[in-house]
């Protein structure tokens, strides 16, 4: 294997991690229907879509400041922020892996997983 094929062997693998740490920390503050996409083969700019469901603003605004919160303990903080103050709809972006937190209604409206309906879906186990 030729040391670029391992750098990105590792990278990917450094994507995919992240992309669970993600999902466990939206799961344990009760964020629902978790789902990974992986869209390393689809799109150039980062490799997994972790979406999850909000019952309302206030429980987005939590998943969103318990992920924001963890990850910056691990050394880690988003590249941007969107939908912050709303909260229908929040996204962190982390360059690797993008966080989507929806309400209900929205994540019906946008479903992303339609859009992404090539994409694989990494097994989160929760």
């Amino acid at each position: 294997m030729s040391s670029a094929a391992k750098h990105s062997e590792r990278l990917d693998g450094a994507s995919e991690e992240l992309a669970r740490r993600i999902a466990v920390i939206a799961d344990a503050k009760h964020g629902g229907d978790l789902v990974a996409l992986d869209v390393r083969e689809l799109v150039g700019y980062t490799d997994f879509l972790v979406i999850c469901t909000a019952r309302n603003t206030r429980q987005a605004k939590a998943i969103q400041d318990e992920v924001r919160q963890q990850l910056k303990q691990e050394g880690r903080l988003p590249a941007r922020i969107e939908g912050e103050q709303e909260a229908e709809w929040v996204l962190l972006d982390y360059l690797d892996c993008v966080l989507h937190v929806f309400t209900p209604e929205l994540r019906d409206r946008y479903r992303l997983e339609n859009l992404w309906g090539e994409a694989g879906r990494l097994d989160l186990g929760l």
